[in-house]
Parts: structure tokens; sequence; C-alpha cells
């Protein structure tokens, strides 16, 4: 039982607020009164991830998610709820600068004009100039081709978001609270996965870019999944940096069903951005019955 009430570390009406209403010096001093076990001696390991739960993607972002102010509450939580037999947290956080392939600034048409946000560039678009690359067109086509080779998404052109040094790259406020009161709390430092730096690559997993020439990828912290006895799964968006870092933990352990079967999915706590929610559901429904990975609620998982 934690001595810190959930509403003292938590304000559920600021989620999303520019302004954290709650003073984070006061907020650590309480999680350092806590007598919990360091997270070290949990007789269970539970990894929690994260995943770009930032003020970009929240309702009033650059590229907001809806629904999304309701999935951090959730969140939240649920992490407060279970925070004692939490071992670990990670959470991503997605950082750009305007010149990247998928911002509209890369591009533009036959009259100088760059594409709106959520326009899709093919390799059909490129072939028949209706689309040319400001910024090196030789390899901005290659990535595009590769995209199409390696079987990922077309290109899509998305809001200019989470911008390196501005406030819509930085983790939401009143998630920030509780991962930093869980880390000296429970005495254990939460792991920040760093994503979508290169300008010329979407990183929409955690785990490796949709299409590069380096060929990178997190092997690091895919190797170190395996160690825990849970791996608890919340963010934004759920039909993009969710479901495609979900996809690529699944994938490297295709043939390990001891490892994807200790995947727990906190569903109510991630929400769409494009897709509808029958088109959500039936992506997880898929990874479910190839995987056997759980997906559940944060009222439902006990911990």
């Amino acid at each position: 039982m934690l001595r810190t009430a959930y509403e003292e570390i938590v304000d559920v009406n600021a989620i999303g607020e520019k302004e954290n209403t709650r003073d984070l010096n006061q907020i650590l001093m309480l999680a350092s009164k806590e007598t919990l076990q360091p997270s070290t001696k949990n007789p269970e390991q539970v990894l929690v991830i994260g995943i770009d739960v930032q003020n970009d993607f929240m309702e009033k972002g650059s590229l907001a998610v809806p629904n999304s102010h309701g999935d951090v509450e959730r969140f939240t939580r649920w992490i407060y709820n279970n925070l004692d037999n939490i071992s670990k947290i990670a959470v991503s956080i997605d950082t750009h600068i305007p010149h990247q392939i998928f911002h509209p600034c890369w591009w533009i048409d036959k009259n100088g004009v760059n594409p709106p946000p959520f326009t899709p560039i093919t390799l059909d678009d490129l072939d028949k100039g209706n689309w040319l690359a400001v910024i090196d067109p030789v390899r901005s086509r290659r990535y595009v081709e590769g995209l199409k080779k390696a079987g990922n998404k077309d290109l899509f052109i998305w809001t200019y978001h989470c911008i390196q040094g501005t406030n819509g790259c930085a983790l939401e406020n009143q998630f920030s609270n509780i991962v930093y009161f869980w880390e000296v709390a429970k005495k254990s430092i939460p792991l920040r996965l760093v994503k979508g730096q290169d300008p010329y690559s979407e990183f929409y997993g955690i785990i490796k870019p949709e299409y590069d020439e380096r060929g990178y990828i997190n092997i690091d912290f895919l190797n170190a999944i395996e160690k825990y006895d849970k791996v608890v799964i919340g963010g934004e968006a759920k039909d993009f940096c969710v479901h495609e870092s979900i996809k690529q933990i699944l994938e490297y352990y295709k043939n390990r069903p001891e490892i994807t079967s200790k995947i727990y999915i906190l569903e109510d706590c991630m929400s769409s951005v494009v897709d509808t929610k029958e088109e959500s559901e039936n992506k997880y429904k898929v990874f479910k019955s190839k995987y056997n990975i759980n997906i559940t609620t944060s009222e439902k998982l006990i911990l």
C-alpha cells in the first residue's frame, strides 16, 4: 500500500496541458518516503513499456490522437495500482526535426507546394512527377522503393510533430509524474528509447525504422525483453507506433512462444489516429491468434 495518494501525483484534469500542475520536487520527496523494496528484489520481474506518451500525441497536440487523455488516465492509474510490482519502465520518445522525409517541407508538387498532412506518397506518384523531394531526390526515391520492397506502409506525410526542443516532444506531464515517482520509490532508472532522429527514415516501432540503408536494430532492448516474466505495453498511437513496436518484437521472437505469451497489451491505454476501431482490433486479433499474446485492460490486469 502506497502512502502517497494517486491524486497527489497525477492531476487527471491537467492531462495534455502545457503546464504541470504538480510540483515534481514535491512528488519525488513523497516517493522517497515510500518504504517499498527495490525493484530488483521483486519476485516477479515485470517490464512496462510506455510508447510515445508525449504531448504532441495528446488531444491538443500537433498530431492529436483522439481519446488519448483517457488512455493516459487509465495507464497512470494502472501504474499507480501496480507500482510495487513493476520492476522496470521503458518509455519511447519520438524525436524529430522539421526536415524529415515524412514531413511536408521535404516534398513539393509541380507548383512548388508542399503536400498536406496525411498524404500518402507512392512510387507511382514519384514516377508521374506528382511529388518531388526537395532534399536528395535519388535517396528519397530509394527510401520509398525500399518501403515497398520491405512490404511496409507507404510513405505517409504527417503534421510536424515531436520537434526536438519543443514542449510537444516531451513526455506528457502527468505520465512523467508517475514514471518519476516509480523511479524514486522503487530505486530503478527508467529506460529511455529515443527514436526517429534519422531524417531519411520513419521510425514507428521502438526496435527499428520502417526501412533504412544502415539496417539499424535495437538488439540490446530486444534481448532484454526475454529476461522479464511479464511485458506490459500501452501508449500512442494504437495503429502506428504501438502496433509496429509490438509487431517488431513478435517477429523477433516468432519461434519462441514462451516469450510472446508473456506480452500483455493494455487495449484501453491506447487509441488509433487513422484506423477505425474495427480495423485496429482486427490487427491485434492477428497478433493474438499467431503469437498467443494477451490482450487485456487496465482493470483486468493485476500484477
